[in-house]
């Protein structure tokens, strides 16, 4: 009976090391995985401070300023991009989203461009009017792949398809932190020049408004390319945090079923002991 009992508990134990392998695996991928996306965020971000500081400039150096895309009008329907995971295993971080997004929708119109497999399935599951978004993972969309959605969603706010877009989207905070955010980008609105602050009255041919109705498609992919890279980012860190917890639960269980093994092992000893000095006893 004891032999049997520790017979389980080593096929156990095996089990429960081969399951460590898995999620220490798992950590240490997301761990790099993390680092390049941040890295990526931080090599895109001069670029789209510099689009950023050019169409401010733009809109305060102008007072008959009229872009459509800085227009504000009636909210009929709204378009929310929302952007989650491809896979799970990442504790929160694809439900927490997904629940602030429809949180947010509750009671509006609202169309939803969705980003990310989980994100897919979910509004497809929910019955939400869908946009077509690329179709490629979260990891795998490219800086090309967001001018080109970005132009799409600057034309149907261009012919009135929708009357505003929102980005919703894991915010990284910290390894442990991640917030979801709802943020309205169209239409644009920009902080106003500081009091007394120099303006540049630079002249743009043909016309301010066309430059700038030229450059809001790729100010909005900077912004998209953005939040999928937070959100890639918060997705790694938040299953590294799930991996990194999984495995030390599963070291605390290996610890626990040695010392079961231990004390079976123990009592099966001491058993034989008792029935061999029993049958020198009878034999005496």
């Amino acid at each position: 009976m004891a032999g049997t009992n520790m017979k389980d508990i080593r096929l156990r134990i095996k089990s429960v090391e081969s399951t460590m392998q898995i999620t220490k695996a798992m950590e240490l991928v997301a761990s790099s995985k993390l680092r390049k996306a941040r890295e990526r965020l931080d090599r895109a971000r001069p670029f789209f401070d510099l689009v950023y500081e050019t169409m401010t400039g733009i809109s305060a150096s102008n007072k008959e300023f009229g872009s459509v895309f800085i227009r504000e009008r009636p909210v009929k329907k709204a378009l929310y991009v929302v952007i989650a995971g491809d896979r799970g295993l990442a504790g929160g971080y694809n439900a927490n989203v997904l629940k602030h997004a429809a949180a947010v929708m509750e009671g509006q119109e609202a169309i939803v461009a969705p980003l990310g497999k989980k994100s897919v399935d979910y509004f497809t599951r929910h019955g939400y009017e869908i946009l077509e978004a690329p179709e490629q993972t979260v990891e795998a969309i490219s800086l090309d792949d967001c001018f080109l959605f970005a132009e799409m969603l600057c034309k149907g706010f261009r012919n009135g398809d929708f009357d505003e877009v929102y980005f919703v989207y894991s915010g990284f905070k910290t390894m442990l932190s991640q917030e979801p955010a709802a943020r309205k980008v169209l239409p644009l609105s920009f902080e106003k020049p500081e009091t007394g602050k120099a303006i540049n009255y630079t002249v743009y041919d043909p016309s301010s408004e066309e430059v700038f109705d030229l450059v809001a498609p790729q100010y909005l992919a900077g912004l998209l390319y953005g939040a999928i890279c937070e959100s890639f980012a918060s997705e790694q860190g938040a299953r590294r945090t799930a991996m990194e917890s999984a495995t030390d639960n599963a070291q605390e269980m290996i610890g626990n079923l040695n010392l079961m093994y231990n004390r079976a092992r123990q009592s099966a000893i001491t058993q034989e002991i008792t029935e061999i000095v029993s049958g020198a006893n009878a034999l005496s």
